[in-house]
């Protein structure tokens, strides 16, 4: 497969051109994501006091500045082409301003044949149940990722009635093996967390399942379930690959994360594994 992207975006899809096997033209590409992927909404869009608009974020970004990448430099969405309920409100705008451009034949064509991805699990298991624990008050693991799961289906069930049929889907990361969460719960050697990486493994098993479902029932659909926790597992444990990586910043980069976000080559690894296990089932 290969890429032509007009600009380093990570949002609509604008001046995209993708082409997958037998030369099939996927005319946009659309990405309803956390902070993973984020290109910089998140400085003034959403209503979160979340921010990254400061050094040493974008260190290693074409000049140097912040973007509101949560990341040294690139993120996945870069890569890949260079909550849920708002996005999905701002898709819905999306698609009027798409059809006022090109009329609603054109636009409906457009969303039928594009590729969307859909990362959503990642801070819901890290950050608000495991460090946070809020929602530990009202639920254990198994009944709260029913929940995220509950939440993951009606969204997708939403994006497919707003014409979208090639649909990517990444579960859960191996998210005890992030730097904070190994701060946090590792002990003095700094291991990995079983309990949150059992929960993600957890989730993922409910989702994979979830997306065989919604497939047999939404016709013409294409949910492709996407795992990438072999590869993060192996940026977050091996001291090669970190050297490799050439990281560079103590206490912030860790290992292969700044913090809870992969560096700019991690997640370079990680789109590569991704592009070549996953893109062609979603042509």
């Amino acid at each position: 497969m290969t890429t032509e992207a007009a600009g380093g975006g990570g949002g609509g899809g604008l001046g995209v051109k993708l082409l997958a096997a037998a030369n099939v033209t996927i005319p946009a590409m659309f990405m309803f994501v956390d902070s993973i992927v984020d290109t910089g909404n998140n400085n003034d869009n959403l209503k979160t006091p979340a921010r990254c608009n400061f050094p040493p974020y974008g260190r290693d970004f074409q000049g140097g500045i912040p973007t509101g990448r949560y990341s040294n430099g690139k993120v996945p969405s870069d890569f890949i082409v260079t909550t849920l309920s708002d996005q999905l409100l701002q898709f819905e705008e999306y698609i009027g301003k798409l059809k006022g451009i090109v009329g609603e034949d054109r636009a409906n064509s457009i969303l039928a044949n594009s590729l969307f991805f859909v990362v959503a699990s990642s801070n819901d298991l890290a950050n608000t149940y495991f460090v946070t624990g809020i929602r530990k008050l009202e639920y254990d693991v198994p009944s709260y990722t029913d929940l995220m799961l509950n939440h993951a289906s009606d969204f997708l069930k939403g994006l497919y009635a707003l014409g979208a049929r090639r649909i990517g889907v990444f579960g859960a990361p191996p998210i005890g093996c992030l730097p904070s969460q190994r701060t946090l719960g590792g002990g003095m050697l700094r291991d990995c967390v079983e309990k949150p990486n059992q929960a993600a493994m957890l989730f993922n098993s409910k989702l994979s399942a979830e997306l065989d479902d919604l497939n047999k029932n939404l016709p013409n659909s294409n949910l492709v379930y996407m795992l990438t926790s072999t590869t993060l597992y192996s940026i977050s444990s091996s001291t090669l690959l970190i050297t490799a990586l050439k990281l560079r910043i103590k206490g912030v980069a860790g290992v292969g994360s700044w913090s809870y976000h992969p560096t700019e080559a991690a997640y370079k690894i990680i789109v590569k594994e991704l592009m070549t296990k996953y893109i062609y089932r979603l042509a």
